[in-house]
């Protein structure tokens, strides 16, 4: 599952393109142009029917036991953060995708899919790279929440991969939105959300 991706750092890229205000909460930075499990990143939400740009950390986190005995001035626990979400009837993600508030859409520039052994041609060629070729800002649907430990938090849905994504990673690929299905993906019903977790066209995308 994609669990690293790319994404430009300068917001108002993204307030223009998007037509968006900027979040005024916002505290954090998203100081790279990467993201990772719980680290920051942007999406866009919908506020009083309006586009806002927010950050939240990526990953919907749950509580582990540690492995060994809590040094001085660490948690007592540890996290998991479920970065993409599958299976939208489960409770963990359909409550909040019930609900279009919030729902949003996560722009990046490429995802990132783990290479085999066999495939890699140097120590750091770890990663097949994913872009969507038709696309200045392609976004991923995604689903945000309020967490009690890290405040506000998204992940995105992923569904079965297209012919260029399955031989790379043949377990799933992140729910991408043509720019005609924003509206739909942050406004539309749960059926609309069924019905876009769907591959995005392969002939659209490029891999390195």
């Amino acid at each position: 599952m994609c669990n690293l991706y790319n994404l430009k750092v300068e917001r108002w890229e993204y307030l223009a393109y998007f037509q968006a205000r900027w979040d005024e909460r916002n505290e954090l930075d998203v100081e790279r142009d990467y993201a990772a499990p719980g680290k920051p990143g942007y999406v866009v939400r919908l506020e009083n029917d309006k586009r806002v740009l927010s950050t939240m950390k990526w990953g919907f986190p749950t509580r582990k036991p540690r492995k060994r005995p809590a040094k001085e001035g660490e948690l007592p626990f540890l996290y998991d953060w479920w970065t993409n979400a599958r299976n939208l009837e489960n409770n963990m993600w359909r409550s909040w995708l019930l609900k279009p508030e919030h729902r949003c859409l996560v722009p990046f520039a490429r995802f990132a899919e783990p290479k085999a052994g066999k495939d890699r041609v140097s120590p750091g060629d770890t990663n097949w790279w994913f872009s969507v070729a038709d696309q200045e800002l392609p976004c991923f649907a995604g689903v945000w929440k309020v967490d009690q430990d890290h405040d506000r938090v998204y992940a995105f849905c992923t569904t079965e991969p297209n012919p260029l994504v399955a031989p790379k990673h043949p377990k799933a690929m992140p729910v991408i939105l043509l720019p005609e299905d924003h509206d739909r993906w942050l406004r539309g019903s749960m059926d609309d959300v069924l019905a876009l977790q769907a591959a995005f066209p392969s002939q659209l995308m490029s891999v390195v």
